[in-house]
């Protein structure tokens, strides 16, 4: 029980949202610029990525990341509230010149029965239209980061080696409501395909509680996710699998603005989890519940914690601590209590060019682990290390722009 309290405490002392530094590294601002009417340009997206996981005990393994990837596409802008982009998404991991070709992150059970040299290379296409404060995407969406999704729910490091999302989107800009709708279609399937189709949906919401410039500001965050897999024409034998995950809380601001302390964020989640269909869980339903603090600090320093307890509780694309499935063993824990606590820093070169650094400590204490074999193991508790310097380049060159 010490360890319980010390973990606690922990999270409370230091003043999450590691998304933020994700936001910096990996979104894109989806708002169509005016300037760009009826210009032909040329944008590029590159992130540079080094991060080592050194994890312990029996949740999940640790691993390296070091590589890239790149985004360079061709944009044109006929009209003011539309937008149109093509190229491609070239992923490389430093020592390798040979790619699967299948979706990256976790889809289904099936593995590409050919493979890429050189790189990871995708299309990509995308399709936008904006009227008034609802933007329309078609194609290649503003995923991950973009999302906002809170920290139990996305993992930062899906910016770094998921497949750029593509499907369909709708953005809407109210002033106090802000949502986020999208369908990401990950797995296309053809009749007697060998794999599984696989999309997930997901809403990400931002209810204003009072004006967002407000010194304190209060919102209320909404967001779900649904990974549905199997189809109709489905030909595997592994049927129909559907599993959700839902957060709802509380949260305020504060804009300090002083020389060396200059904000202070907080949030309190309730979250949970539920298994419509399928058995890719060994439950099927679960909750948690989750407090995270962040404190914004001088050159852009953030130190942040999270403290998690979980009941049977899965994440679909949250990092594996938050969750009482092991993805090393595949056993269940009877429950998880998990303190996240860090600190990211970054540093804006002339607005294109973003360098980086996180540092991840991953504090848990799980319950008694249930074995696939039936066995049983005793409580632990384990300290989880990880470590990443990125840089971002995103410049944006015109070829040329057209009269009226």
């Amino acid at each position: 029980m010490r360890k319980l309290y010390f973990m606690l405490l922990l999270a409370c002392a230091l003043p999450l949202r590691a998304q933020d530094l994700a936001t910096r590294l990996a979104a894109t601002d989806y708002r169509l610029d005016y300037d760009h009417t009826r210009t032909l340009g040329v944008r590029v997206h590159a992130l540079a990525f080094f991060k080592d996981n050194e994890y312990g005990g029996d949740q999940a393994t640790g691993y390296t990341l070091p590589g890239f990837w790149v985004q360079p596409r061709l944009a044109w802008q006929p009209l003011d509230a539309v937008s149109l982009e093509a190229g491609f998404h070239a992923t490389v991991f430093d020592g390798t010149n040979k790619y699967p070709c299948f979706a990256y992150h976790d889809i289904a059970q099936w593995k590409g029965a050919k493979y890429q040299h050189g790189a990871h290379v995708l299309p990509f296409l995308r399709a936008q239209a904006q009227l008034r404060r609802l933007t329309f995407v078609l194609g290649n969406l503003y995923g991950g980061a973009n999302h906002g999704l809170v920290e139990p729910m996305m993992n930062a490091e899906v910016n770094l080696s998921q497949d750029p999302e593509m499907g369909f989107q709708l953005l809407a800009d109210l002033p106090r409501y802000h949502f986020d709708a999208w369908i990401n279609w990950q797995s296309f399937i053809f009749r007697e395909d060998s794999h599984q189709e696989a999309f997930t949906v997901g809403l990400s919401q931002r209810i204003a509680l009072n004006a967002p410039r407000s010194t304190l500001h209060f919102y209320v965050p909404i967001d779900v996710l649904i990974q549905h897999r199997g189809g109709e024409i489905d030909a595997t034998d592994m049927g129909v699998q559907t599993i959700d995950n839902g957060a709802l809380g509380i949260g305020l601001r504060w804009k300090a603005n002083a020389k060396v302390f200059r904000g202070l964020t907080a949030e309190a989640l309730a979250l949970g989890c539920w298994q419509q269909t399928g058995e890719l869980w060994p439950f099927d339903s679960g909750a948690a519940a989750a407090f995270t603090l962040s404190a914004d600090l001088i050159s852009d320093l953030r130190l942040f914690a999270t403290t998690l307890y979980a009941h049977d509780f899965c994440s679909i694309y949250g990092a594996p601590f938050f969750s009482t499935y092991s993805t090393k063993t595949g056993g269940r824990f009877s429950d998880v209590m998990t303190s996240h606590i860090g600190a990211e820093w970054s540093h804006t070169f002339a607005r294109d060019y973003v360098l980086g650094a996180k540092v991840d400590t991953y504090l848990t204490h799980t319950g008694r682990e249930a074995m696939p074999d039936g066995a049983w193991r005793a409580s632990a508790f384990n300290n989880h290390f990880s470590f990443g310097v990125f840089l971002r380049c995103s410049p944006h060159f015109l070829v040329k722009r057209f009269s009226r």
